[in-house]
């Protein structure tokens, strides 16, 4: 847990922008990123690709349990959030999946109460993307991806 919690990097002058806790700092603008085109969006959209099906059906069974807000966190190393989905081993990917709600992120600190709102208002439908939480180090990430239409 120690490593994770040195991992974020600590706010910067768009302090209004983030939710900031001791050890950590999410950006609040969850609209997609267009720093992701770069270095993560091959890696990401590939093995979203291997298990976008299995992200569908469990978006679904977290709001059959009346969590409105699925998010799946996209890690490269272990994370003490969510529960494990995919472990990158499993199918030979570079991320693991794990699953988690906005209601965690809550709890855990990472998304004040107070910018719940912008987030509810920002979040795009869960039966047409993902709501992916990208971690690998320092670099955090909120990005939405669409489902594959069948």
């Amino acid at each position: 847990m120690d490593g994770f919690k040195n991992t974020f990097p600590k706010a910067n002058s768009l302090e209004s922008l983030f939710v900031v806790r001791p050890y950590t700092c999410i950006p609040m603008d969850i609209t997609n990123d267009p720093e992701l085109d770069g270095k993560y969006l091959g890696t990401i959209s590939k093995d979203f690709a291997v298990v976008s099906e299995t992200l569908k059906e469990a978006s679904y069974e977290i709001r059959k349990r009346e969590f409105e807000f699925p998010i799946f966190i996209m890690a490269k190393q272990e994370v003490p959030i969510g529960a494990m989905l995919i472990a990158k081993q499993e199918l030979a990917l570079d991320w693991d999946f794990r699953a988690s709600y906005l209601e965690e992120f809550m709890q855990r600190g990472l998304i004040g109460k107070d910018r719940a709102p912008d987030f509810a208002a920002a979040y795009k439908n869960p039966d047409e993307f993902a709501c992916i939480f990208v971690i690998d180090g320092a670099f955090t990430r909120f990005v939405f991806i669409p489902f594959p239409v069948d």
